[in-house]
């Protein structure tokens, strides 16, 4: 996959780097952490806003949310033998988190990083990650 990527990424547009990093979100992500996940929805908007909206069996809901122009660094935390985290940083409170039907109270907040659970990756993939939000970042809607 970056052999091709890579080889076409001068090549590539803004919506050609939005489908390629929304696969990438929704292959990578991975649920099984919390098994207590009943779905989840991992989105990065055409206005490039990187969306994930997690519902629990219960019915609790979190939702995270920021724009990529806000993003600072993007890093890979090792996990353990499947799973590892990316470290998305902003530069200041701009994540959204939110929680809805929250038996202990739904919350209304702001946050400078949020780390979501991936499947292991390759260094080249990510790297073909931070390319796309890089070249998303510099051409905003």
């Amino acid at each position: 996959m970056c052999m091709l990527l890579c080889s076409f990424k001068g090549f590539m547009d803004g919506q050609e780097w939005t489908n390629w990093a929304n696969r990438f979100l929704n292959e990578a992500y991975d649920p099984s952490v919390d098994p207590n996940i009943k779905k989840f929805e991992v989105i990065l908007t055409p206005d490039h806003f990187i969306r994930l909206r997690k519902t629990y069996q219960q019915g609790k809901q979190e939702y995270f949310s920021f724009k990529i122009s806000r993003l600072n660094t993007l890093d890979l935390k090792p996990g353990n033998a499947n799973t590892d985290t990316i470290a998305f940083k902003t530069l200041a409170d701009d994540i959204i988190y939110q929680t809805f039907e929250d038996p202990a109270g739904d919350l209304d907040s702001m946050v400078t990083e949020w780390d979501i659970p991936i499947k292991k990756i390759s260094p080249k993939r990510l790297d073909s990650l931070k390319e796309a939000l890089t070249f998303l970042k510099g051409n905003n809607p």
